[in-house]
């Protein structure tokens, strides 16, 4: 399973799952203590900024980005859950976990994928950029942009809510 959780939640999601690996998605300069039971080796920490067109002064979700999260999922062993986060669970993290349960079943129909992630957080609203550049990576074609655009943007929030998505 993949949980999805904002920052202020990491901690007790982490430990209410039994997570072992942590990817962290947030804006240089945000505080962020790692949870106790996730070893430093298995928190993949990567800043970004929630955009998805170039604005001076931030950091752009790009490809590097991407290949790491890739890689860091591909290593994982499916045995305890992986968990994401970013500032609020709404876009990076939940863009990611759509990218990496797509990645580690190619077979899987990205529209699903795409509604199911909607099903299970009304307030998903995936970093199109990430999307678009997992897109290329994956070689689908387009089709996790065009499924994550039918999606549209989720319902207004402050943070979301953590959720789970099965893998």
């Amino acid at each position: 399973m993949i949980y999805v959780s904002p920052l202020s939640r990491i901690e007790e999601t982490v430990v209410r799952v039994g997570a072992e690996r942590l990817i962290s998605l947030l804006s240089a300069g945000t505080e962020m203590s790692r949870p106790a039971v996730i070893r430093a080796e298995n928190h993949l920490l990567m800043n970004m900024h929630d955009i998805a067109a170039e604005q001076e002064g931030m950091t752009m979700p790009g490809e590097v980005h991407v290949r790491r999260l890739l890689d860091f999922a591909r290593a994982w062993d499916r045995l305890r859950p992986l968990a994401i986060n970013c500032w609020a669970g709404v876009s990076r993290s939940t863009a990611s976990a759509y990218i990496i349960a797509a990645a580690l079943d190619p077979s899987r129909d990205e529209a699903e994928l795409a509604a199911l992630l909607r099903r299970l957080s009304p307030t998903a609203t995936p970093n199109p950029r990430l999307i678009a550049v997992a897109d290329q990576i994956l070689d689908r074609n387009g089709r996790m942009v065009t499924a994550i655009a039918a999606i549209g943007r989720g319902a207004d929030c402050f943070e979301g809510v953590p959720f789970g998505l099965e893998v």
